[in-house]
């Protein structure tokens, strides 16, 4: 469903990656977890062509998605969804308007598919009482749920999620990954999801991959990253403060 192919970038003189390989069967969750600044935002905009490698390719349906013409292009977006880490919601409409422009956007959906879906989204993220508020009237954690309804709502088969935690409750972040779980299978899409939520990490990953040090660490299962020999992830798991990534610089702006 999503690979790299030798992939590089860089912004100026910082390299952010050098020749990453992966690829990720269709119906997968790969979690992305890394120290700040190591390129995991990155990782996910070039799965959504917001940014272009310097070199190598990103292929999704095995189709280099940059080599397509912008009709092509659009075509392939359409079927991806994606929550961004300030959520990136319209100030001047409502929670439900949200969801619906989006959705009208987006999709063929008829107009009592939308209402039902606003609905439903809203009610499953627990925040159905909001819906006709705007995003300056609700709490971080609640747009951030709206973010979550809204990426949802369009039914992707691809959907990247960044930081899809961020300021929620630990009940609540349980209930969130639940449900991505949930409509995961019921709507049998690819997930993509950065994380350093640890605990939701492992509730959610068919696959691991850490970025660190313009390169990828690919683990198989949460089983592997639980028992990975590389004394980088050893570190970043654990949490301790002494080890290879206590001087690590910045690699993104």
């Amino acid at each position: 469903m999503i690979s790299f192919e030798n992939l590089s970038l860089a912004f100026e003189d910082k390299e952010v990656f050098k020749n990453l390989n992966f690829k990720l069967e269709a119906g997968k969750t790969l979690v992305v977890v890394g120290p700040s600044g190591q390129g995991k935002t990155c990782f996910l905009k070039l799965i959504a062509s917001l940014f272009q490698p310097n070199q190598g390719r990103v292929l999704v349906n095995s189709k280099d998605i940059n080599a397509l013409n912008k009709i092509e292009q659009l075509e392939m977006l359409k079927s991806m969804g994606m929550l961004f880490q300030k959520n990136a919601l319209f100030d001047s409409m409502t929670v439900a308007e949200n969801i619906r422009f989006a959705m009208s956007e987006a999709g063929d959906f008829s107009a009592e598919e939308i209402e039902k879906s606003i609905h439903y989204y809203l009610e499953e993220v627990g925040i159905l009482h909001a819906k006709d508020l705007y995003p300056d009237e609700i709490s971080g954690g609640m747009q951030k749920r709206l973010g979550i309804a809204r990426a949802l709502a369009l039914e992707p088969k691809i959907i990247l999620y960044d930081d899809p935690t961020a300021g929620l409750d630990p009940i609540t972040s349980k209930k969130i990954i639940e449900l991505i779980i949930s409509l995961k299978k019921k709507n049998k899409s690819t997930v993509v999801a950065v994380t350093n939520d640890m605990n939701r990490a492992y509730q959610m990953a068919d696959h691991m991959a850490m970025l660190v040090n313009s390169e990828m660490i690919w683990m198989d299962s949460v089983a592997e990253a639980k028992s990975h020999q590389d004394p980088r992830v050893i570190q970043f798991l654990s949490g301790n403060t002494n080890g290879p990534l206590s001087n690590l610089s910045n690699l993104t702006p």
